[in-house]
């Protein structure tokens, strides 16, 4: 072999290694890629395992849970008015009467009019095997008589238990021999928005209906009492399904339906159910005592809003801020005091100001519990005593007429505020009460920080940062040291028409 071929065959080997070693190369990145798709469609299928699909049919859970709800029917006896249709009140409930009667029936025939019954229906779910039934206040309100239908189609009479307005919760009693198939309550703390649902009711008089969808929203707030904490969901639920149960997929009440936003009246998708966490509570004090007996911690409150927060020198706008404490009650026996912010109640922390009134409703009266409240940038925690929640409603003092005529005094020009003693002449002018301490606003600087709160003539500054006041150059000194240290915010106490309030006030610059 001559040299020339020599090195022309070391050549070649040479190509054909380093086509191997490529090829190798391009083999080992395959199998890598592949692995890796491999992996990665094991993690994709992880996840997909993990996340919990739609079922295929609700029929199984449909048939199961069916039997358990059932309608609720009420009657009143209703006295007809003497309008010339022959008309009567209009019965509480969700009314399924029907639309047309007979012409001489509606005019009574020329006869003297009797009470004739009135009727309205609702849902409800069976809890207790001995006949126990969940439903809403508002189905039974007012009912001479309440009876139930069955899912089989047997008719039962009912006697009410006991009802709550404040929740619109009420517990209905059957008496049969039969052992009737009752639900169980499920925990609706661990429901999540997303979660499938399934409603169960009477919509419109159709019984036995039911319809599905998800959570969409928690711990909703719709103005209905001083407990909403409702639980939203699009699952159809109209006229009718009141009182019946929402549930999940394990087939346990996580809600009672009780209310739909609705400009037409039919369901456009969002349903409010009453939480199990709150129903489950009320509906065990119904049957044990005929009613709610809730605690009473003895506070008027409001909300953290960031700048109270940023004036209280708090961290985060959270908790409950006491506008003011009711004489001899169990929070002033146990030293809280106005401007108070409560942290925490009964070792759970309070989030915001709305969720304390069920926390300290659903304490046993009388029992012993600690309060964490921040005070003057501190945390304090005391033992407070609940007492019981009285029923009585106390009317507020109506708003005086506003006096055109508003003397102009010390001004503080970092609050947009012109500020005057509380003497007899300008208790008389603005219609003050006996407050006994403060500082009146005889007259507000247009668009101000103050005004931009609302701060109008008449109100009372009875504390500037949690200090006492009673002579306007002490609120400017107050203001002054709060800027002087780098503060934006100052919060206020005002007495206005006879109740207290905390505004925070930025500083104008």
């Amino acid at each position: 072999m001559n040299t020339r071929e020599g090195r022309g065959n070391r050549q070649a080997q040479g190509h054909s290694r380093a086509v191997l070693a490529e090829e190798s190369s391009y083999q080992t990145l395959a199998q890598w890629l592949v692995g890796s798709a491999v992996a990665l469609g094991v993690v994709c299928l992880s996840f997909a395992v993990q996340a919990r699909s739609a079922p295929e049919s609700f029929a199984d859970l449909a048939e199961e849970l069916l039997p358990s709800v059932v309608n609720v029917v009420t009657t009143q006896n209703v006295v007809p008015d003497e309008r010339a249709d022959g008309g009567g009140q209009i019965p509480q409930g969700e009314n399924f009467e029907e639309f047309f009667r007979d012409f001489l029936e509606r005019r009574g025939g020329g006869q003297p009019q009797q009470p004739r019954p009135g009727g309205a229906q609702g849902s409800g779910f069976i809890i207790d095997a001995s006949g126990y039934i969940v439903t809403n206040h508002h189905v039974i309100e007012g009912a001479d008589a309440v009876t139930v239908r069955m899912h089989d189609g047997a008719v039962l009479d009912a006697k009410i238990v006991g009802s709550d307005e404040k929740t619109d919760l009420a517990l209905l009693k059957v008496d049969t021999e039969l052992e009737l198939p009752a639900t169980k309550w499920g925990d609706s703390d661990k429901s999540r928005i997303g979660d499938w649902v399934v409603a169960i009711g009477n919509p419109f008089g159709l019984g036995g209906s039911v319809s599905a969808g998800i959570i969409s929203a928690r711990a909703r707030d719709i103005n209905s009492g001083p407990y909403d904490d409702f639980i939203q969901t699009d699952a159809a639920i109209n006229r009718g399904n009141s009182g019946g149960p929402l549930f999940n997929m394990d087939g346990k009440v996580i809600g009672v339906n009780t209310a739909i936003y609705s400009p037409s009246g039919g369901s456009i998708g969002i349903g409010f159910a009453i939480p199990s966490a709150m129903a489950e509570h009320v509906i065990q004090q119904l049957r044990e005592n005929g009613e709610v007996k809730r605690g009473w911690l003895g506070v008027h409150i409001q909300t953290v809003t960031e700048e109270l927060a940023e004036g209280l020198r708090l961290d985060e706008a959270s908790g409950a801020l006491v506008a003011s404490v009711a004489k001899d009650g169990p929070a002033e026996k146990a030293g809280i005091l106005q401007g108070d912010v409560i942290l925490e109640f009964n070792g759970r922390k309070v989030p915001e100001m709305r969720k304390l009134p069920r926390m300290v409703a659903e304490t046993p009266i009388g029992r012993e519990v600690d309060v964490v409240v921040w005070r003057k940038g501190e945390r304090k925690t005391l033992q407070v005593d609940l007492g019981k929640l009285s029923d009585d409603v106390v009317a507020a003092v109506a708003p005086a007429d506003q006096v055109e005529e508003t003397p102009k005094s010390d001004k503080v020009e970092d609050l947009g505020l012109f500020l005057g003693a509380l003497n007899d002449d300008v208790r008389e002018r603005f219609q003050i009460g006996d407050i006994t301490k403060g500082v009146v606003i005889t007259d507000v600087v247009k668009n101000s920080s103050a005004d931009e709160k609302n701060l109008r003539p008449g109100d009372v500054i009875v504390e500037v940062d949690q200090e006492e006041v009673s002579k306007p150059d002490q609120v400017a000194s107050l203001v002054t040291r709060a800027k002087e240290a780098g503060f934006r915010v100052v919060t206020l106490l005002v007495f206005r028409q006879g109740e207290y309030q905390w505004v925070a006030v930025k500083l104008d610059s």
